[in-house]
C-alpha cells in the first residue's frame, strides 16, 4: 500500500516510520552517541509500541531527520526522543522544523497533552534551557570492562561490603502497583521532577504508567516491599553498535543511602552477569549526593573502569 506523507514544512515532508525505513534509519544515525546508540536496538519495538509516533522528514525524497513521541502520564505527557539529523543536514535548523511539526503532530492525536518532557545528557546552554523548565539533574556514574571482568569486579565490591543492608525484589504487578499508588513516594525516594526515570523514559509514579513499565521487562529493587525509602531498578542489558559490537546496561537508583547503593549495584550485577558479553558499557544514575561514594566504591578494579568523568541527566518540560 502506498504511504500518505502527513505534511510538509520549510522544503521538508513528514511520514510515519514504518519497519522497513530500518536501514534508512541506521545510516543517519551512524555517529550518534559514539557507537552507544540505542535506536537499532529499540526500532522495530517502536513500530508497534502504543501510543508512540516515530516521524521521518524528507528532503527531495532522501530521509534526513527523525523524532519520536511517547504518551505517557494518562495521556498528559508526550516524552521526547530518538532525535536526530543526518550528518550533511546538521546546523540548519532541521532540528527545530521537525520537532515543531512532531509537537503539533502528536498534539492533535492526543488532544489531553499538557506538557512535554525530554531527558538531555549534556548541558544544552543558556538559550535552551531558556524554552524549558529545568526539572532536576541527576548523577551519572559510568563503567566500562569486557564482561568476563565483572566477576573480579564483583568480588572486589563484595569485599568491600562491610554490612548487608537487606534488598528485596518487586516481583508482582501489585506490589509495584502499590508503590505507584503510594502519595509520598515521591517526596521518600527524592523523584527528580516527581519522577521516576528508567533508560532515560520520565514517567509520573501513577497508576495509568504501569503498563508502560511492564513492557519494559524491568528488575525492581527495593529497601521494603511497602513505603520503600530506596528503589533500584535494571533494564535488561541490550546490544549496541560500540566497537563492533558491545552491551549497554542501565541501572536507575532512587533515595540516598549509599550503603543501599552499594548493594544494589551488586545485586543488579550479579543477575546480569550471565547475560552479558564482550565489551559491557554500564550507567548508573543516582541522586548527586551518591556519586563521589560510588565512584570510590567502583575504582581498584582494572578490568572494569570508569570511561567518563562525572556528567548529568538534565530532565527539562515545557508547556505543548
Amino acid at each position: 500500500m502506498e504511504r500518505t506523507k502527513i505534511g510538509e514544512s520549510e522544503g521538508l515532508t513528514f511520514w510515519l516510520a514504518q519497519p522497513e525505513d530500518y536501514d534508512a534509519v541506521m545510516t543517519i544515525s551512524e555517529d550518534i552517541y559514539g557507537g552507544k546508540d540505542y535506536l537499532p536496538h529499540r526500532f522495530h519495538d517502536w513500530m508497534t509500541e502504543p501510543h508512540r509516533v516515530v516521524i521521518l522528514a524528507k528532503k527531495e525524497g532522501k530521509l534526513v531527520a527523525l523524532e519520536s513521541g511517547l504518551v505517557v502520564d494518562e495521556g498528559c505527557t508526550v516524552v521526547v526522543e530518538g532525535l536526530r539529523v543526518c550528518t550533511s543536514e546538521r546546523g540548519r535548523g532541521m532540528a527545530g522544523t521537525i520537532q515543531r511539526f512532531t509537537d503539533q503532530y502528536i498534539r492533535q492525536l492526543y488532544p489531553t497533552l499538557r506538557v512535554k518532557r525530554l531527558t538531555r545528557g549534556d548541558d544544552p546552554g543558556p538559550e535552551k534551557l531558556a524554552k524549558f523548565t529545568l526539572l532536576d539533574r541527576r548523577a551519572i556514574l559510568s563503567l566500562c570492562g569486557e564482561a568476563k571482568s565483572f566477576d573480579d569486579f564483583l568480588s572486589d565490591l563484595n569485599a568491600k561490603i562491610e554490612s548487608e543492608p537487606k534488598l528485596v525484589v518487586l516481583d508482582e504487578v501489585q506490589q509495584v502497583k502499590s508503590m505507584l499508588l503510594d502519595s509520598e513516594i515521591s517526596s521518600r525516594l527524592q523523584l527528580p521532577g516527581g519522577a521516576f526515570i528508567f533508560d532515560w523514559q520520565p514517567l509520573q509514579p501513577i497508576e495509568g504508567n504501569l503498563e508502560v513499565l511492564q513492557r519494559r521487562n524491568l528488575t525492581w529493587l527495593a529497601d521494603r516491599p511497602v513505603s520503600p525509602t530506596f528503589l533500584s531498578v535494571h533494564t535488561p542489558p541490550y546490544p549496541i553498535p560500540y566497537k563492533g559490537g558491545s552491551f549497554r546496561f542501565n541501572i536507575d537508583m532512587f533515595g540516598t543511602s549509599q550503603a543501599l547503593a552499594q548493594q544494589a549495584l551488586i545485586s543488579h550485577l550479579e543477575k546480569v552477569r550471565g547475560v552479558i558479553h564482550g565489551v559491557v558499557l554500564m550507567q548508573v544514575y543516582m541522586h548527586k549526593s551518591l556519586w563521589e561514594g560510588m565512584r570510590r566504591f567502583c575504582e581498584g578494579n582494572t578490568g572494569v573502569q570508569r570511561y567518563r568523568d562525572y556528567w548529568e541527566q538534565l530532565l527539562l518540560e515545557r508547556p505543548l
